[in-house]
């Protein structure tokens, strides 16, 4: 590795590819990947390894650690990809008007949980307002208050419980 690191020795990639690449697919596979899945993250990641060999660094990753935690991010990414609807997926034109049973619904919960929201304690509500109606992100929100993104998780979970609770 830090000879592909150092120089880019093209017999040394050689020499990882044959050694890591079909155990990167193996892993894929196992993790549940299909084997054609696996076969383009390993070659994925291998390519990466390439290109960014000089970002290694031997103090803080042994070179399997490396691979495998590209691996592992390859793998998170695809599965990302794969949830995300196709464009001929999404609705196009205007949504259908709801019937009235289903406005009167939606309004009623929506009562309720302006209710519950009400009864959460002040800190709660705050970050639960700037979450999800701010949409702001659980760091953004650290940043603006102040507060240590553990407290502010925190809080936001155990809000979330109790809306949770008084919503059944």
């Amino acid at each position: 590795m830090l000879r592909l690191a150092r120089q880019g020795d093209e017999a040394a990639f050689a020499e990882l590819f044959d050694h890591f690449a079909p155990r990167v697919k193996a892993f894929l596979m196992k993790s549940g990947a299909t084997a054609s899945l696996a076969e383009e993250c390993a070659q994925d990641v291998m390519a990466t390894v390439w290109n960014k060999a000089a970002l290694f660094d031997p103090s803080r990753a042994s070179v399997a650690t490396w691979i495998f935690t590209i691996a592992r991010n390859r793998r998170i990414d695809a599965l990302r990809k794969a949830r995300r609807p196709e464009p001929e997926d999404l609705p196009w034109g205007p949504e259908p008007e709801p019937d009235q049973i289903d406005s009167m619904v939606l309004q009623q919960e929506t009562e309720r949980l302006g209710e519950a929201l009400a009864l959460l304690p002040d800190n709660q509500r705050e970050l639960i307002e700037k979450a999800y109606f701010g949409d702001l992100s659980h760091g953004e929100i650290a940043r603006i208050t102040g507060l240590p993104l553990g407290t502010i998780k925190s809080r936001i979970r155990l809000a979330l419980e109790k809306l949770r609770q008084a919503m059944t």
